[in-house]
């Protein structure tokens, strides 16, 4: 952990998730180590989540806020890591993907959404003006 001091709590955090395949949030992680762990406080754990991430020991999984979509039909988007701007791909949807993650999953898949993400054009745009 880039020479970061020890800490019980991290070790507690990152052995929690070792051991689950559940993709907690802070929350649930929090509410699961609380009762023998009566010090620890939710900032801790995001502390510690944010440490483990940026030393990529863990990765982050980022949930935006929902948004709404008026173009029902399924199909991929693109989010900006920069802006957070979200814009419709223009690709055909697959649905190989939904047969071959019911094939090798016991779960009734019915669909599935891909969103890509980077830097979009006008953040790109606006980097190479900022040059």
């Amino acid at each position: 952990m880039n020479g970061k001091r020890y800490s019980r709590q991290r070790e507690l955090i990152i052995e929690t998730l070792r051991h689950t395949n559940e993709h907690p949030t802070a929350e649930m992680l929090y509410r699961w180590l609380k009762p023998e762990n009566p010090s620890l406080s939710l900032g801790t754990v995001y502390r510690n989540l944010n440490l483990l991430a940026e030393d990529g020991v863990i990765t982050r999984m980022p949930f935006p806020v929902e948004r709404y979509d008026a173009d029902t039909r399924p199909h991929p988007h693109f989010c900006c890591d920069e802006c957070g701007a979200v814009y419709d791909m223009d690709l055909p949807y697959d649905p190989e993907m939904d047969r071959k993650a019911a094939e090798t999953s016991e779960h009734d898949v019915t669909g599935h959404q891909v969103t890509f993400h980077g830097v979009c054009a006008k953040c790109r745009q606006t980097a190479r003006q900022v040059v």
